[in-house]
């Protein structure tokens, strides 16, 4: 079994935020493959489900705040026995470069309050997509407004080539390809 989360926050007025783009890249390939979204309050998370290659995947959108994902993706993983090779946490990342995704597995939470909690509650070694969304805005404003501000007209136009890679490494992850990528969107 396999399990890709997103972190975000889930109030509708978060949308289209940065600190929300993994929530963006999850609906995506929630639609892509046709799923709907089920509330499960005993997960503290709105879940779906698939098969991939013979794996059972689950999709994962924690119902808690951003700085809280910890504790939904715990009851997940303690509930069907995951292993943390098998938990996929797809997250902005302030200390990359807008445009810039990487993957990691395991490391330090940087200063990322819903990464911190995750390690908190399963270990450190589990496998993380890092979306970067840093850009000279954020020099303008604190950190904390900044993730919450929903992305300028000059991302809008790249968040489409971020969502595609994002997706084919998801799609890797979930066939048990090897997953070792770092990709830049803008130049």
């Amino acid at each position: 079994m396999k399990c890709i989360v997103a972190q975000g926050n889930p109030e509708a007025k978060y949308n289209g935020s940065r600190h929300n783009i993994g929530f963006f890249v999850i609906d995506e390939f929630a639609n892509k493959n046709n799923l709907k979204w089920q509330r499960k309050n005993k997960f503290q998370s709105d879940i779906c489900e698939l098969e991939i290659a013979g794996n059972r995947v689950l999709l994962l959108k924690p119902s808690t705040y951003y700085n809280q994902t910890g504790q939904a993706i715990g009851l997940i993983k303690d509930f069907y026995k995951l292993d943390n090779k098998d938990i996929l946490v797809v997250h902005d990342e302030l200390a990359l470069p807008f445009g810039t995704i990487r993957l990691r597995i395991g490391g330090s939470d940087a200063g990322n309050k819903g990464i911190k909690s995750i390690n908190q509650h399963i270990g450190l070694d589990y496998v993380r997509i890092r979306i970067g969304i840093d850009n000279q805005q954020r020099q303008l404003t604190d950190d904390s407004d900044f993730v919450l501000n929903k992305f300028n007209n000059e991302e809008k136009p790249l968040l489409d080539d971020i969502l595609k890679s994002a997706l084919s490494i998801i799609d890797d992850f979930c066939n048990d390809l090897a997953i070792h990528h770092t990709r830049k969107i803008t130049e």
